[in-house]
């Protein structure tokens, strides 16, 4: 399943991509794979100062120039809406939506829509982002959407403590908000079968990010030994450059991907029953923004 250069070359020229969490590790990688095959890259970042850095970056390494920077905290429902509002704006299409960006806090904290920060920013974002950029991603069809999850997957979802209220573990909160992502996306494919639109979920491979910032002292170390033997963001933005651009997933929707090959996800993620039922309760969760949409 290789990439032939210049037939994706070819076939990301004048295409629109949107990638969250593109200022660092993964994200910043696979926005410089696919901005040196043509793209448009319109970079969605949370810091000013890194995104600034990083789309100069971007610029200089994919020789480049057609690279945007939209700042955004996807841990806030408001401003994941004002995104979509700016980027409709300046954009006619979109091509390509990435949803990368995520966080792995070692302490529970809530945003400031009073929800659990891990299960905000790494699932309801997109859940949002992907309903409220349907419309646009039909336009420009054939359009992909690819949502990074990981091969952390917890075996079911708590409906009971999604806040963490009862209590709080960093890898159940990472591990459920994963499966959410993965049970989403499925559903997501499901739900939009026939739009033109296909949605998969991909594992990156256990890459070496700036993430270990959020861990506690003794996993950072654990963290730093095992770094030795991970992959580069470079290795790990491979499966979603394939995803995004290359013809032999043309069509391809509702599957979870690793090393560039379908895969098979935690068993729980084929329950249709439970991603209807996360459905609900996600739009709950987001105050009824999408009523006009779901």
């Amino acid at each position: 399943m290789g990439i032939v250069k210049n037939h994706t070359s070819e076939m990301m020229k004048g295409k629109i991509c949107m990638i969250t969490g593109a200022n660092s590790g993964i994200g910043k990688a696979t926005a410089i794979g696919l901005a040196k095959m043509g793209a448009t890259v319109v970079m969605v970042c949370r810091n000013k100062t890194r995104g600034e850095d990083a789309l100069e970056d971007i610029k200089k390494e994919s020789n480049n120039r057609n690279i945007d920077l939209m700042l955004t905290d996807l841990s806030n429902q408001e401003e994941i809406l004002q995104l979509v509002k700016d980027f409709k704006e300046k954009y006619q299409y979109l091509h390509i939506l990435i949803n990368n960006a995520g966080v792995n806090l070692s302490k529970r904290a809530l945003t400031e829509d009073g929800l659990e920060s891990t299960f905000a920013v790494n699932y309801l974002a997109p859940f949002l982002l992907c309903n409220f950029l349907l419309d646009i991603l039909q336009k420009s069809s054939p359009s992909r959407i690819l949502n990074v999850t990981s091969s952390v997957q917890a075996k079911s979802i708590n409906f009971e403590n999604l806040n963490g209220e009862k209590h709080y573990r960093q890898l159940n909160a990472y591990g459920q908000s994963k499966l959410a992502m993965i049970l989403f996306t499925y559903e997501f494919a499901r739900r939009i079968e026939g739009s033109g639109v296909t949605v998969n979920c991909l594992h990156p491979g256990y890459v070496k990010t700036n993430m270990v910032k959020n861990f506690r002292k003794f996993v950072k170390i654990f963290y730093h030994l095992i770094g030795l033997f991970m992959r580069s963001p470079k290795k790990g933005a491979k499966t979603s450059i394939y995803l995004a651009s290359s013809s032999e997933v043309e069509g391809v929707s509702g599957k979870y991907f690793k090393n560039r090959k379908e895969d098979r996800s935690v068993e729980a993620s084929y329950d249709e029953g439970l991603a209807k039922r996360l459905w609900d309760v996600s739009k709950d969760l987001t105050n009824h923004h999408l009523e006009k949409n779901l």
